[in-house]
């Protein structure tokens, strides 16, 4: 392993759930690429959560077993082929990470990379005009006026 390699992987391993002993760990799809609904899985199944006015350019998920400030599980997305509501990966290290504030709170996006186009550009621009959205959201749903911002990408560095 290089040390270039070494030092990425580094980086990230603070994103890592190691707290939970989780290795490999168990990523869930909640929302495929391309939906414009955002879908949360409860015992029932998954549930929409609301209608966002720009489709999700990956696929969005969960780490099972984690939990994040926000009291739900840690978020993740996947960069690939769409998946299907419900698929599962294992993974044990993640590719990057989407810094991001959500109803005044730390919300990260964990990266993971499959295949296909990745740009930190098209994903900042995405995550931009999300957090603006979130913030009328919070109005709108909720009465009230919160933070929600982007605030940096990280890609562990590719061959």
């Amino acid at each position: 392993m290089t040390n270039g390699k070494h030092e990425a992987k580094e980086t990230l391993k603070s994103y890592s759930p190691t707290t939970t002993g989780l290795f490999p760990m168990k990523i869930i799809i909640e929302t495929p690429k391309y939906s414009f609904w955002k879908y949360n899985k409860t015992k029932k199944g998954y549930e929409k959560v609301f209608f966002s006015p720009l489709p999700t350019i990956f696929n969005y998920g969960f780490v099972e077993g984690t939990k994040s400030a926000d009291g739900m599980e840690k978020d993740v997305i996947v960069i690939g082929p769409r998946l299907p509501k419900g698929s599962t990966l294992e993974r044990e290290t993640f590719d990057g990470v989407v810094k991001f504030l959500d109803n005044s709170m730390k919300d990260d996006k964990r990266i993971i990379y499959i295949s296909g186009f990745r740009s930190s550009v098209l994903l900042a621009y995405y995550f931009r005009l999300y957090a603006l959205f979130k913030v009328f959201l919070y109005i709108f749903r909720e009465g009230k006026l919160t933070k929600c911002r982007f605030e940096g990408i990280e890609f562990k560095e590719f061959n």
